[in-house]
């Protein structure tokens, strides 16, 4: 048992220091990061892609900064899921409010049952446009962007040796449920590891249309489940490099309950698994991240139980030491990104002592659903993305098991709830 509780408190508090330097590094990218300045007449007209199934909390606002960007000539193309989909109304309306004239709404014209209904979307969505477009931009419903959010997004893609740009999401640790918090404690760690592996995002993403169609990207999205994870691998074949953006760190205020965390972080980690390239690595992360401190509240608990309280206590300090430590990390993070999100216009909710201590506590429960979700992937063959069940037997054996259009009635009770 020595030598076991040795061999723990080394591995807990070796992972915090390699957590540390990589976290380190991501924040010395934040900071070196130099972005570049062009004239508008440099600027290639682009197409922005946004797919809608259901209205997203913040949809109108997401709406209205897509129609006000920094950005001399570009389009905004949304494909709605159906006719009876709320996301209708809110886009007709908010275009009418701003008098839009560079936007078109299409509805989705044919559902596939071989991929995911935004796979079909983005496909219609490309198909349709002309050659007018060297550049294509797609975002998710969920993102509010600032005005040179397109430009910021773009500028990169001049050089010829990028062939895709990206940003990435940042939750809120303030939220009302511990949904929420879970949530922001997990991405803490996504951000700097999808920043590490170049995996880009889907929410913010540009992509040459040259490079596109090299790439044969409709082929690949008639088939699959997500339409970023597997971009990583396509973009590297053609010997290009995936651009992160820090100033495309994107403020996401939305709510998150723990039953619809469960389903999106289910969702996140079966996408991982089928079309992430460094799926081993994740495991390997998690034995350290989750196996090994889960490992040390068992033997915690055991050694109390056995009444040997000194050994219970200098393995107990190993462990607070080490979760002391991550909330640290988050903090630094959070203040280091806040500083982004300051110069984007955004307000941020300061962290009180009492967030601070939910923070505390949200690590090891995050550790501990992370952990059910990844060991159930190895088994779990379905999925429900908003509404739609899919069954899923492989990287390309995507089944979609019945559509239905979205409804009203279909929408969250609390109006900040993700979908």
């Amino acid at each position: 048992m020595p030598d076991l509780m040795i061999f723990l408190s080394k591995s807990l508090l070796g992972w915090l220091v390699i957590q540390s330097c990589l976290t380190l590094i991501f924040l010395w990218y934040l900071r070196s990061y130099k972005p570049q300045s062009l004239p508008d007449e440099k600027l290639p007209k682009t197409a922005v892609i946004l797919c809608l199934r259901g209205a997203d909390p913040f949809l109108h606002n997401c709406l209205r900064s897509l129609l006000q960007q920094n950005y001399p000539q570009y389009d905004l193309k949304l494909i709605i899921d159906s006719q009876e989909d709320p996301a209708l109304k809110i886009a007709s309306e908010t275009i009418n409010e701003l008098g839009a004239t560079n936007v078109q709404i299409n509805i989705l014209r044919a559902v596939s049952y071989n991929r995911s209904l935004k796979c079909s979307s983005l496909i219609q969505a490309v198909s349709d446009l002309d050659n007018a477009y060297p550049v294509i931009a797609f975002i998710d419903a969920d993102t509010v962007v600032h005005p040179n959010w397109l430009r910021e997004l773009v500028t990169p893609l001049l050089d010829d040796k990028v062939g895709l740009t990206t940003g990435n999401r940042w939750y809120v640790p303030t939220g009302n449920y511990w949904g929420s918090l879970v949530r922001y404690s997990g991405n803490v760690s996504t951000v700097v590891q999808m920043f590490l592996f170049q995996i880009p995002w889907g929410g913010t993403l540009a992509i040459k249309t040259e490079v596109l169609n090299r790439i044969k990207l409709l082929d690949k999205w008639g088939e699959v489940l997500t339409d970023d994870m597997l971009l990583h691998k396509l973009i590297k074949q053609q010997k290009l490099q995936i651009k992160f953006i820090p100033s495309l760190l994107m403020l996401n205020q939305e709510e998150s309950s723990l039953s619809n965390l469960l389903e999106s972080l289910k969702r996140l980690i079966i996408s991982s698994k089928l079309y992430h390239p460094g799926w081993l690595a994740i495991i390997s992360e998690a034995y350290s991240s989750i196996v090994v401190p889960n490992l040390v509240i068992i033997i915690i608990f055991y050694l109390l139980l056995q009444s040997q309280w000194y050994a219970g206590f200098l393995l107990f300090s190993s462990y607070i030491s080490y979760t002391i430590g991550l909330v640290l990390l988050m903090l630094l993070m959070e203040v280091s990104i806040h500083h982004i999100l300051h110069n984007q216009g955004k307000k941020i909710p300061k962290l009180s002592p009492l967030i601070i201590l939910k923070m505390l506590i949200a690590i090891p429960f995050t550790q501990w659903i992370y952990g059910l979700i990844i060991i159930s992937s190895f088994w779990t063959s379905s999925i429900t993305w908003r509404g739609i069940t899919y069954r899923i037997q492989g990287r390309e054996n995507i089944r979609l098991i019945e559509y239905r259009p979205y409804q009203w009635l279909d929408q969250p009770i609390d109006p900040k709830a993700s979908l």
